[in-house]
């Protein structure tokens, strides 16, 4: 088997590289690590956010998530986890708790993403993102999330697949043992 990697194309963001035969994306920080964080109000309603995406031509919908190690100062897990709630939604956890990290499309790209539960959230400020991001967030009761997000999908909004695990995860652990 033939391991040679060539770098294509490096960009701010990402590279492009053969490894052997196979091209692939890759993240040019953090070791490709992301987190997507499952949060729940005190009003019991999923966070979700609404934002243009460039590569998809569409708004999505997806639950908060950010890149670890974009930003020196949020180079774990949890501190990216914990900063990019805060900026994307305006809601502070109480605590974090990791539950799973795993590839997002193993052909394509060498990004992993974690799921990490934000609970005893506190209202900070108006979420939104920062610099050009201009993300909208969604506070929606949780019964009514699945529902919900089928009604953006049929307006034509691009739905983030990972949605369903995170709701799953909501009252579950990966393993099916309820969440404490």
């Amino acid at each position: 088997m033939n391991d040679a990697r060539e770098i294509l194309h490096e960009g701010q963001w990402l590279r492009l590289v053969r490894i052997g035969h196979w091209e692939s994306c890759e993240r040019v920080h953090g070791e490709g690590m992301a987190v997507i964080v499952i949060a729940v109000t005190p009003s019991d309603e999923v966070l979700f956010v609404e934002q243009y995406r460039i590569p998809l031509g569409a708004h999505t919908i997806e639950m908060p998530a950010g890149l670890v190690g974009d930003d020196p100062a949020h180079s774990t897990l949890l501190e990216a986890a914990r900063e990019e709630l805060i900026e994307e939604t305006g809601w502070a956890p109480g605590r974090l708790e990791l539950l799973l990290a795993g590839p997002t499309s193993a052909g394509l790209t060498n990004e992993r993403i974690a799921f990490v539960r934000a609970r005893d959230l506190v209202r900070v400020g108006a979420g939104g993102g920062i610099g050009d991001e201009r993300i909208t967030v969604h506070a929606v009761p949780r019964r009514e999330a699945p529902a919900w997000l089928m009604r953006k999908h049929a307006e034509g909004y691009e739905l983030d697949l990972k949605l369903w695990a995170g709701l799953w995860m909501i009252e579950r652990n990966p393993d099916g043992s309820p969440a404490d």
